[in-house]
């Protein structure tokens, strides 16, 4: 690897490390705008991860190691997977064929240890929110997988690296279609994962409506604040795997390239703000019809591009 590659990789691992929070701060300006409301400092997020952090460790006598150190592994399971995903113009660390699967498969293992970090308390309620988190994931993750073999179809590669520098406009007028579907396939995965409205709401606070959040509620201190950050990181994923194919523009400067590249970033939060500003969050009998909806999506997307 030479320097200058080295150099884009580095850019790329800390961009994404340190500006993932900002998307949250976003998403809540958003929505206090639509509110009507003044709402958080944009850098909010960052000051509740600290806050956090400076807070002291609770467990309960029922849990063992896996909850102690279930967040430490998400963390770095999670960090694992944003080391395979370009930050714009910036290559991953990590490229190769096939890497689209591990994307997935590094999402199913911080779900899993999640789950069972959940478990591991021996709440009830936790128990609940564990048993729809896994409903409902198997019901995004092939909407998930699908998209992206639908991207790696149009572009003829399976290296998400090589998706991001291959999409173009021409793309979107040979297959423009079967983008916009993918795209909407994966905005739907997206508020899924990340425990959005209409899926989830980040902000409840009535435990028999809960899914995510339920999950981490005997999580304290710097525990909660990793949580909380790894929360940002997926956010950050999956909008970067977004942004190219909004603004698939390449030009021979870098710094225009992210620019760009970072306003879909920031483009993809407001709409997560609208949406959660504009629809209530759908009942627990109707997400299963709605994360089907984006399957067929990708679905579809995939035949358009076989007969196109």
């Amino acid at each position: 690897m030479t320097i200058s590659i080295l150099l884009k990789t580095t850019i790329s691992i800390l961009a994404s490390l340190i500006l993932a929070p900002i998307l949250l701060g976003i998403i809540n300006r958003v929505k206090a705008g639509f509110a009507g409301r003044v709402g958080q400092p944009l850098l909010q997020p960052y000051y509740d991860i600290f806050k956090l952090l400076k807070k002291g460790l609770f467990y309960s006598t029922t849990t063992s190691w896996i909850f102690r150190w279930g967040t430490l592994v998400s963390l770095a399971v999670i960090v694992c997977a944003l080391l395979i995903v370009p930050c714009g113009p910036f290559p991953a660390l990590i490229s190769f064929k096939g890497d689209i699967f591990l994307l997935v498969y590094l999402m199913g293992v911080v779900r899993f240890i999640t789950v069972i970090s959940a478990l591991d308390t021996g709440s009830s309620f936790e128990g609940m929110g564990s048993s729809r988190e896994m409903f409902f994931s198997a019901l995004a993750e092939p909407a998930l997988l699908l998209a992206l073999m639908g991207l790696a179809k149009v572009t003829d590669s399976f290296s998400l690296t090589s998706i991001a520098n291959t999409l173009s406009a021409t793309n979107w007028f040979n297959n423009g279609a079967s983008l916009a579907l993918l795209m909407g396939t994966l905005f739907i995965v997206l508020l899924s994962e990340n425990a959005r409205i209409p899926i989830d709401d980040p902000n409840t606070h009535l435990e028999l409506t809960m899914i995510h959040e339920v999950m981490v509620l005997d999580h304290s201190g710097p525990d909660f604040a990793v949580i909380n950050y790894i929360s940002a990181l997926k956010l950050w994923i999956f909008s970067a795997i977004i942004a190219p194919v909004l603004f698939p523009i390449h030009t021979n400067n870098i710094i225009a390239d992210f620019s760009v590249w970072l306003s879909g970033m920031v483009l993809i939060s407001i709409a997560v703000g609208i949406v959660e500003s504009s629809m209530a969050r759908l009942r627990l009998t109707v997400i299963p019809q709605f994360l089907l909806g984006a399957t067929a999506l990708a679905i579809t997307a995939i035949v358009l591009t076989w007969i196109g």
